[in-house]
């Protein structure tokens, strides 16, 4: 097959979920495949010339096309006054649109395929065989924000999360092939043809995270996009709720905060105790310099790649119900699971002061992820339904 692959934005650096999950399929579709990659860029500093070098092994053309922030802010407002998510206004341009059209018919794929309902209008009306990758449901991520949120924001994200849910069903139809992240996500879709979507885990790169015997800094590591909102909010909640719990019975136990980008609130949490990394060039490092890794995710959507790689990495691991409901490891035997601070805690003090769970966790947890999540046949499902649709 000839697919066109059209992404919100670059995948390179990987330091975004949906770039991880968009470069891997990519990487998996060239394969057996011709790719066609067309980026759009809202990231004025984004190394493109990095990027190219990346991704261009994998495609027989990748096209970047920017979109400045001036047209973002116009195409914002056009969006809330049609009724769509601000999420597609902010994504959406019409000049970029006549590029990915131009795109499609130049190149005359099989396939077009699109990653997140943010690219759904580019392609939603082309004629040929589409497949959109939800990934995550947006709507529900944006219903547990407006939970949590201010009052004075709560009107926003409300509205945010009914836009996204009326167009999570509205493009259903559209396209030929949907996918998703995990089947927690796919029972939130709002459509009873639901069952048809694909289930689309993640996977991850086993040779790259693998176990390291380095020095243990740090007792507990959490690591992610740190501009993201469920990780500010996962930050916030670890250092205010549940590390003090923990510091009363070990009171010398340290955490990593190691991502990307941190938000003015998550560098606000930085003490001897809590140490904030920013950039880091090899996420390994963090988690092989930590003892426990641990995602208290209370908001937001989807499969949790941290998790995936720290597995993978034989750290024993700590998660919430929200974050395993997509995972599906075994609570008590491949990972603990808490939903308060109190369990959260005490699981951190169970891992910490006894070393024979947290070895079994650990290598009962690094058998699990090698043994369900791998990049090769996760992106095979999906490919063999797009080539059942072409036919």
């Amino acid at each position: 097959m000839k697919i066109f692959v059209l992404l919100p934005r670059i995948p390179w650096p990987l330091e975004k979920g949906d770039k991880l999950r968009a470069y891997n399929q990519i990487k998996q579709l060239s394969n057996d495949n011709e790719v066609v990659l067309c980026a759009l860029n809202t990231d004025k500093n984004a190394n493109k010339e990095e990027a190219y070098k990346a991704l261009q092994p994998y495609c027989i053309s990748v096209t970047f096309i920017d979109i400045n922030k001036i047209s973002i802010l116009f195409n914002i407002i056009k969006a809330f006054l049609k009724g769509l998510p601000i999420q597609c206004g902010y994504f959406y341009n019409s000049k970029a649109h006549k590029i990915v059209h131009n795109l499609i018919e130049k190149n005359k794929p099989d396939m077009l395929f699109g990653q997140l309902l943010r690219v759904a209008e580019y392609l939603r009306f082309e004629k040929t065989a589409k497949t959109i990758d939800y990934q995550d449901v947006f709507s529900m991520g944006m219903k547990r924000r407006a939970d949590i949120a201010p009052f004075y924001l709560k009107p926003v994200f409300n509205m945010e999360y009914n836009r996204l849910r009326r167009y999570e069903h509205d493009i259903f139809d559209d396209f030929d092939v949907k996918t998703i992240i995990s089947i927690q996500d796919r029972d939130d879709i709002d459509h009873t043809k639901k069952e048809e979507i694909l289930i689309v885990p993640n996977g991850v790169d086993h040779e790259y995270y693998s176990p390291q015997q380095q020095e243990k800094k740090y007792d507990i590591v959490f690591t992610g996009n740190m501009a993201y909102a469920p990780n500010v909010n996962a930050v916030e909640y670890l250092s205010n709720h549940i590390l003090p719990l923990v510091w009363e019975k070990l009171p010398n136990t340290k955490m990593y905060i190691a991502g990307a980008t941190p938000d003015p609130r998550v560098k606000k949490v930085a003490s001897e105790r809590i140490i904030i990394s920013g950039w880091l060039d090899d996420m390994r490092d963090a988690y092989a310099q930590s003892k426990i890794f641990i995602a208290p995710m209370r908001i937001g959507t989807g499969l949790q790649n941290k998790l995936l790689e720290a597995m993978s990495m034989r750290l024993p691991c700590i998660t919430t119900s929200l974050a395993n409901g997509s995972l599906h490891a075994e609570d008590g035997k491949e990972i603990l699971v808490g939903d308060n601070e109190q369990e959260l805690a005490k699981h951190i003090i169970t891992l910490l002061t006894d070393k024979e769970k947290a070895e079994s966790v650990a290598q009962n947890g690094y058998d699990f992820v090698h043994r369900v999540y791998d990049w090769g046949e996760a992106t095979k499902i999906m490919e063999n339904e797009m080539k059942l649709k072409i036919k």
